[in-house]
């Protein structure tokens, strides 16, 4: 029988810490540290099967991390077979609390690779990773926007200006922002922020009008119009959502999905005792930011409000089953929200809830378990 050596490797931008386990044997050997090179890898690979007298197999690995998909990528390039282990789902010793370095880190690794005790990350195809990060960037720039947004606010109001409109940042909120009488260089710093302010509008602009038109390809068009179906989510999360889980089939049900998300709650639980804890947290925080802005859009305005004409046009092309089921999603979001407002519950957690409901109903409609 072909014998399996273990290879795990913690792995940073400029070095890799390599370590070899034997799992029948449980030697831990070979414990080295090289330049961040696919090609050490390899060598180090090459230089194990030679001195076995036995022929081996070579299964490495390493945590998720910095590196993204890239190394994989390379090891699998050269025909090295690699997983990227979740990092939550893996175990750790006691010891791993009190002692960590690189050495122990790889070690840990290539334990967790031999006993089978982690999830491989799921690899998305190039296609989808290309997308994945043109919308992060776009999600980056916005944040920049947000704090040029505060920065501009925070300044005006050092001076002595307070708007009295409704709603800021509006056209009228805008020209009363370039209309204030101010000393020459006071004038000249809100100028430079409200350049700032344009330049970034403008980009984000160019990019969501860009991630609108990657939604119509035929790879996403069919999957991004049904999501838009639901209240709440536009062209731009349906996208995030999209290409953040990539596919939806490899979730067994809506419970799994939604632990994927990082929206169920924990459990601390000893004896007769049961306490569920916070949020997990685990898995993806993107994918889990963006349902949560979602359920803040679906909770607003009245249930039996009639649907707006935005949402019609979304909803317009698609079969009555799929509008029924957005729909019954929707009204069922907004009374579990209002039930547990009343029952006191704070705006933010309820918010929480709501989004891991949307999450299980948006695995529904992806995988064709709506009826």
């Amino acid at each position: 029988m072909k014998s399996i050596l273990f290879v795990g490797m913690d792995v940073h931008k400029n070095s890799y810490s390599l370590c070899c386990y034997d799992k029948e044997s449980g030697e831990i050997s070979r414990e080295v540290r090289c330049t961040a090179d696919a090609k050490l890898i390899k060598k180090y690979v090459l230089d194990i099967q030679k001195d076995m007298k036995d022929d081996v197999s070579i299964k490495c690995g390493y945590e998720a991390g910095c590196l993204g998909f890239s190394l994989y990528k390379s090891l699998k390039t050269i025909g090295i077979d690699c997983d990227i282990l979740a990092p939550t789902t893996m175990h750790h010793s006691s010891k791993n609390k009190v002692v960590k370095t690189d050495k122990m880190d790889a070690r840990n690794i290539a334990i967790n690779l031999a006993n089978g005790t982690y999830r491989p990350v799921h690899i998305p195809d190039d296609e989808d990773l290309k997308v994945k990060e043109y919308i992060r960037m776009t999600n980056n720039f916005k944040k920049e926007l947000k704090k040029v947004k505060q920065q501009i606010l925070a300044y005006v109001l050092r001076l002595g200006y307070n708007y009295e409109g409704k709603s800021k940042w509006t056209i009228g909120h805008i020209k009363w922002l370039r209309n204030l009488e101010m000393d020459f260089i006071e004038k000249e710093i809100l100028n430079e922020y409200l350049a700032q302010y344009d330049l970034l509008v403008d980009k984000i602009e160019r990019f969501t009008s860009r991630i609108d038109e990657l939604s119509h390809t035929e790879r996403y068009e069919e999957k991004i119009s049904k999501l838009r179906c639901f209240k709440g989510v536009d062209t731009l999360s349906a996208m995030t959502i999209q290409v953040e889980t990539s596919d939806f089939n490899r979730f067994p049900n809506a419970k799994a999905y939604a632990s994927f998300t990082g929206l169920t709650c924990g459990e601390q639980s000893s004896g007769d005792k049961r306490n569920t804890t916070s949020i997990t947290k685990q898995g993806n925080s993107t994918l889990r930011t963006t349902l949560v802005e979602c359920a803040q859009a679906i909770v607003k305005g009245s249930i039996y409000a009639p649907k707006s004409k935005r949402l019609k046009a979304r909803q317009k092309g698609q079969s009555v089953e799929v509008i029924a089921y957005a729909d019954k999603a929707a009204e069922r979001l907004k009374k579990r929200y209002d039930r547990l407002i009343r029952r006191s519950m704070p705006h933010n957690k309820a918010i929480v809830a709501v989004a891991r409901e949307l999450a299980c109903f948006i695995w529904g409609m992806e995988t064709g378990n709506i009826y």
